[in-house]
């Protein structure tokens, strides 16, 4: 049995009771009763403070996290726990070890930050963000070109490309916990630096390009209004420029002053949004004036549905021209995500938020859409009336302003389009969302809304995203912007860069011109999003395992094809601007090889063909043509073992003699001089065995042996599986028959136990390879419909409390589990049927020295070495309770299971005799359906961290 983990401070070894463990001792094994519970002894804590017994699985052990007075809770290393009193020297020996990412304190841990919870950090965010510029300013343009049909296919379509994007995105971000970078940090951690590196420099740069076109949209309106009123400064682009700078240092100064301020202004301005689009609604259910009729409202009719369906394009416009215009609207899907790191749960608030705002503001838009009450063309005069009278009607009412002549308008010389135009005509109509509203100047207002508080949120977003960028230090040139400030972090230099950027795209002054651009580098980001939970499904890694289930990995390889091929749609030379750009980005962070590793899907695909192509490799037979030297020399090494030396890699080195790692050169050699196995990171870390049953009745040299086996797997960090089934795993008799029969390991063709498919049972004491492995399984056909059941050692008392903490570690690692039984009896002392059982296992291999002569029990010593001694019985009196215990909680519990994973107890080097460990093993597992122990390296196989 092992401890996840021993925080140094505040938890320091107790004094403990010793018992005595002696020849003639009681049934029990301490002289009490059945049923008692043992005192935990000082022998099961290590010379370096570990206890050597587990805990309750803690969430802290696996997060590493600083804490408020700076300790972290650790692990002891393996060969801490294996090599105890011989304290060798080892990387890694202080319980953290340096290729363990999970040890690495999170640097966007901040005290008293804000945090946001998913309404107020996502939906209401992400609602702003889509409703901005287009709501008002262009969507009426877009149906009066595109129809109410093919409007609907606009709408339609860009709902599409966003809700399969958010699909991805959320089981990206439900794949473990998300820090601060938005679409950023999800790429990099799915696809690697080189994706991440590339993309997230674009997409900071897109959102700040974004803060310019929704502050353009803002200052468009206001000239309008100046032109109304003839209060035009200088002339109409240039006040868009002046009100668009002075407009983005207003909302600069809120940015700055933090997100509390920040999210404050964007609460009062969705109101004012929310009121001005009930406006709209309110509107059309007005009764028409006379002015709203010579503008074209006629409010709800069904001929002017009709008339409006077929699509109308004027000025050279196409469905493609028109769809690039309005797609820029769904761009604000992200605008949550952009700000992870200020979120209290992303993996919860992601998903919710940003699927339901868009499902909000899908309906609203196609709600907004006021084709079925307002013409394509009026005149705007209330002298075009006609009679009404049908002999009047008749010449007049045959063209193509059918539905309003037959109420009464003769609007035949009209050459203007009511919806706005792109172009400024001679004689503009007037905004139509203003003229069916109930009260023009809410319309007004919820544009300034509409606009303003999507610009707020562009211009907090990339500064976080660009921030985050920095500081994985993948452009060393940009380090400077990775400094923040405050106790939320505050990027104030990004914000200064945001504010350069939005001001040169400001001077352009054309929100036509600006949107296609930001909607392709968009695109960009949600192409990489769904390829990512694609490749993430793809490579089947053991790692991708998000809690959100409503996701297919063929979906989101059609949202990443469909972003592509609408990138194309909207601005062709845009669209190769931007793959250039991501192609010379990539290349070079990958010419650059950024020290940073996270664990991405490429690596897990690299890994899965660099292992099928080897497999491949079997089938094939040696050729002279193909030749090539794959030397393996044996050297002198320490300890007088063999080392191994890889002949190749010194002469491309020129290292002279150059000596691999001590752990690769003694554990085969060890293994019966089995030939070494793997090259690079395509190398063996678990080792598993099958469970030697006749170790009672096998020399002492085939126990020293197989035992002998387990020592080197632990000294040298591998994983190990030691499997038993009641039937064995002794498979000779058919390879001799088939005359293949060399030499066979008791592990051999270990894949029998995959027969098992229905309920199974996981009894754990931690979580890890413990979990991993069963989990691994699941995934597989033959085992995907079994359930697991965890069994975790509480403390009495505190049942729900220590179940409660485990299912919160289970729903933060995404395992999916039946059930979850504490065991808060674990320390009573196993029944005397069971320690009879024991006793008469061990009795043939003990000295029975307490009994006799010093000088009879010292010749018994030096005769019988590999004897258990009463002092070893002492010695490791609760340890040997604990796996007799163990066994009645198993055969209690899990009978009826198909499979039982449990910990494996481990033994310590010199201090443990073979047969006492065999016989730990033996009584663990005894009378039991196949059962699999487990003992892992202490390095972390399980993260809940994207």
């Amino acid at each position: 049995m092992e401890n996840d983990a021993y925080d140094r401070i505040g938890d320091e070894p107790p004094n403990y009771e010793e018992t005595s463990f002696s020849g003639g001792t009681t049934s029990n094994g301490n002289g009490t009763g059945n049923g008692e519970h043992r005192a935990v002894r000082l022998s099961v804590v290590s010379a370096f403070g570990h206890d050597t017994l587990d805990r309750v699985p803690n969430i802290n052990f696996y997060r590493n996290a600083g804490s408020v007075s700076g300790n972290r809770a650790v692990r002891p290393s393996l060969q801490e726990l294996h090599d105890v009193f011989q304290k060798v020297s080892v990387e890694g020996s202080d319980g953290t070890p340096s290729d363990d990412v999970e040890s690495v304190i999170p640097l966007d841990n901040k005290d008293g930050a804000v945090r946001f919870g998913w309404i107020k950090g996502v939906l209401v965010r992400c609602m702003l963000n889509i409703w901005g510029v287009m709501l008002f300013i262009r969507l009426s343009w877009v149906f009066g070109q595109a129809g109410w049909g093919l409007g609907i296919v606009v709408i339609a379509l860009s709902c599409v490309v966003t809700t399969v994007t958010g699909l991805s995105m959320s089981a990206i971000c439900t794949n473990g916990v998300v820090r601060g970078g938005g679409a950023y940090y999800l790429i990099s951690r799915s696809l690697g630096p080189e994706f991440g590196g590339s993309i997230g420099l674009i997409f900071a740069f897109a959102n700040a390009v974004a803060v310019a076109m929704y502050v353009v949209g803002f200052a468009e309106t206001v000239v309008d209004l100046l032109k109304e009123n003839d209060a035009i400064m200088i002339d109409e682009l240039n006040d868009i420029r002046i009100i668009g700078c002075i407009s983005v240092v207003l909302l600069l100064g809120i940015s700055v002053a933090g997100m509390e301020w920040e999210a404050k202004a964007q609460i009062g301005l969705l109101i004012i949004l929310l009121v001005a689009i009930a406006n709209v609604f309110v509107g059309t259910g007005i009764p028409a004036s006379t002015d709203k009729k010579s503008k074209g409202f006629f409010s709800y009719d069904v001929k002017i549905f009709m008339e409006n369906l077929p699509p109308d394009f004027r000025d050279g416009e196409t469905f493609f021209s028109v769809f690039a215009i309005f797609f820029p609207a769904a761009t604000g899907i992200l605008a949550g995500a952009n700000i992870s790191g200020d979120l209290k749960d992303p993996q919860d608030a992601l998903p919710k938020g940003t699927l339901l705002a868009i499902l909000i503001t899908g309906v609203t838009y196609l709600g907004i859409a006021l084709s079925a009450t307002v013409v394509r063309d009026a005149t705007g005069n209330i002298n075009d009336t006609i009679a009404t009278g049908m002999d009047i009607l008749v010449p007049f009412c045959n063209g193509t302003n059918i539905a309003a002549c037959e109420q009464g308008w003769n609007f035949s010389s009209c050459d203007l389009h009511i919806h706005e135009t792109k172009q400024t005509p001679v004689s503009p109509p007037p905004q139509v969302m203003t003229m069916v509203s109930g009260f023009g100047p809410l319309i007004t207002a919820g544009t300034f809304s509409a606009t303003l508080s999507s610009a707020l949120a562009s211009l907090v977003s990339a500064p976080k995203v660009f921030q985050a960028l920095c500081k994985d230090n993948i452009y060393t040139a940009l380090k400077f912007f990775a400094k923040g400030h405050g106790k939320n972090n505050e990027p104030i230099r990004g914000y200064v860069l945001t504010f350069i950027i939005a001001v040169a795209f400001i001077i352009i002054a054309d929100l036509n011109v600006i949107a296609p651009i930001i909607s392709n580098f968009f695109l960009a980001s949600y192409a990489l999003i769904n390829f990512s939970c694609f490749h993430a499904s793809y490579a089947k890694s053991p790692g991708w395992r998000p809690a959100y289930r409503y996701y297919n990995m063929w979906l989101s390889l059609f949202g990443a094809v469909l972003c592509c091929g609408v990138m194309f749609v909207i601005n062709w030379w845009a669209a190769l601007l931007t793959y250039a750009i991501e192609i010379f980005l990539y290349v070079y962070v990958t010419v650059k090889k950024p020290n940073v590793n996270w664990g991405s899907s490429t690596q897990a695909v690299t890994f899965v063909s660099a292992v099928n192509n080897a497999l491949s490799l079997t089938g094939v037979e040696d050729h002279v043509k193909n030749f090539r030297p794959q030397c393996i020399v044996l050297t002198g090494a320490p300890k007088n073992r063999p080392a191994l030396l890889d002949l190749a890699h010194c002469f491309t080195k020129n290292y002279g003699l150059c000596l691999t790692s001590y752990f690769q050169s003694w554990l085969p050699k060890t293994l019966n001089n089995v030939k070494a196995s793997g090259l690079g990171r395509l190398k063996p870390n678990i080792l598993m065995m099958g469970f030697k049953k006749d170790w009672r009745t096998a020399d002492t040299a085939g126990v020293q042996s197989y035992v002998g086996v387990l020592h080197d797997a632990f000294e040298f960090e591998y994983g190990t599986v030691v499997l038993r089934m009641n039937q064995g795993l002794d498979i000779s008799h058919i390879i001799k028959a088939q005359g293949e029969y060399t030499h066979t390991h008791a592990h051999t063709h270990t894949h029998q136990c995959i027969k098992y498919s229905s309920l199974w049972a996981c009894d754990i004491n931690r979580a890890g390879l413990t979990l991993l492995l069963p989990y691994i399984l699941t995934t597989r056909k033959k085992f995907k419909d079994c359930k697991m059941r965890i069994f975790i050692a509480g403390q009495p008392g505190r049942a729900e409390q220590d179940r409660h903490e485990m299912k919160s570690l289970l729903e933060k690692f995404r395992i999916k589990y039946a059930d979850i039984h504490v065991i808060d009896d674990i320390t009573q002392n196993p029944n005397s049927n069971s320690w009879k059982m024991f006793e008469d296992m061990i009795e043939p291999f003990r000295l029975h020295e307490g009994s006799k002569s010093t000088t009879l029990a010292e010749a018994l010593r030096k005769d019988n070495p590999w004897k258990i001694s009463d002092a070893e019985l002492d010695t490791f009196e609760e340890k040997t309770n604990l796996q007799v215990r163990l066994n009645e909680l198993l055969q209690e519990n899990s009978r009826a299971a198909n499979l039982i994973i449990v910990s494996m107890p481990i033994a310590r080097l010199g201090s443990v005799s073979d047969h006492l460990y065999m016989a730990w093993l033996d009584i663990l597992t005894k009378n039991l359906p196949p059962t699999v122990l487990i003992r892992g390296n202490h390095k972390s196989v399980l993260t809940f961290y994207s």
